[in-house]
């Protein structure tokens, strides 16, 4: 059997949510595992996959979804309009077009016979295999944890719903299997023996329609940890007390190598841009240490954030939920436990 996995980009290596996915896609008995990549091909992670088992990478470079879309040095493509011209894709710089990554994997998929595509159950890792299964009319199932093939056109699968608050048992009977894998769902662990991989770079056919929604990230925003693969998260909620509050916030996830993340209430009041929001609405994390600032700890961030493998909380509410959840907990304000943790990092 051939498995086609899409991987994600963090910082120059595999994203830690797409190592899991590969790795669920090993479990899946004798397969070979072929991963897609939308990235410059002189800087994929061959040897870091290579050590998972992968045995191919289909590499989608930048330039070449914006030349099939016909926006390459401003070109405007055929039946796009006016305002699409003034919207270019600088050549060599990401391009996330969700329909368009769907239509590669869907072209992928048929050309390599595979029997099932997966991916990260992140935010891109969902949407694009919705879109792919648009494309293609076959079932998508979301945030997987156990996948197992019942033979023939059929697999067995656990998955989580209500933000993992539930876990469902469910058939799936398709020619091609589609789903993403719960990024807190499987441990990454590397194969036994390394694959001996190539690269190839794949040149997708795609029409202007497929390029009509996408985003462009600039150099200065694509670098860097994200949140969805962070070691260390630094939350703050309410408690910080508004934008100003989150300075010594910024200055400690600086200094442990983290990111901040937040509670809903704080993208609500417009504190904080909704792409650093932890919970069931936002971003599920799996850091080694979470450490909540401020945050009462509502189910449904709880939600996005149990995956963390050690939760500290710092709030002045001895009976705040959060705390039920936490593996230390420190009674206070944070106003004044911030600096003094920051000051203390600082001088050792």
């Amino acid at each position: 059997m051939t498995v086609l996995c899409l991987v994600e980009l963090d910082d120059g290596g595999p994203a830690d949510a797409s190592l899991r996915a590969v790795t669920l896609a090993r479990s899946l008995g004798d397969t070979s595992v072929r991963t897609v990549v939308f990235g410059d091909a002189a800087q994929v992670p061959a040897d870091a996959l290579a050590s998972y088992g992968v045995t191919d990478v289909y590499v989608v470079e930048p330039d070449l979804l914006a030349i099939a879309g016909g926006f390459a040095r401003g070109v405007r493509g055929d039946g796009a309009p006016p305002e699409m011209a003034s919207t270019v894709v600088p050549p060599g710089q990401p391009c996330y077009a969700p329909q368009a990554w769907g239509r590669v994997l869907a072209g992928l998929a048929a050309e390599t016979g595979a029997t099932a595509v997966l991916a990260a159950g992140t935010d891109r890792g969902n949407e694009v295999l919705a879109h792919l299964g648009a494309i293609t009319g076959l079932p998508m199932a979301a945030n997987c944890t156990i996948v197992t093939p019942d033979g023939g056109q059929t697999h067995r699968l656990v998955r989580h719903r209500w933000a993992g608050l539930l876990l469902e048992d469910a058939v799936m009977e398709a020619p091609v299997a589609l789903f993403t894998v719960a990024t807190d769902a499987v441990a990454p662990v590397p194969a036994e023996t390394p694959a001996t991989i190539q690269v190839h770079v794949h040149k997708p056919e795609l029409a202007t329609d497929d390029l009509r929604v996408r985003a462009v990230e600039s150099p200065a925003g694509a670098g860097g940890v994200s949140l969805a693969t962070a070691r260390v998260v630094i939350g703050g909620g309410r408690g910080v007390g508004g934008p100003d509050g989150f300075a010594p916030l910024e200055e400690l996830a600086g200094l442990l190598g983290g990111v901040v993340g937040v509670s809903r209430v704080v993208t609500s009041e417009g504190w904080r841009p909704h792409k650093q929001q932890v919970g069931q609405t936002g971003t599920k994390i799996t850091p080694e240490l979470y450490l909540a600032c401020g945050i009462s700890g509502a189910i449904q961030h709880i939600a996005g954030c149990s995956g963390a493998k050690h939760i500290i909380a710092i709030n002045t509410d001895a009976g705040a939920p959060i705390l039920t959840h936490a593996d230390y907990a420190v009674i206070g304000d944070l106003h004044q436990v911030i600096p003094a943790l920051v000051q203390a990092l600082r001088a050792r």
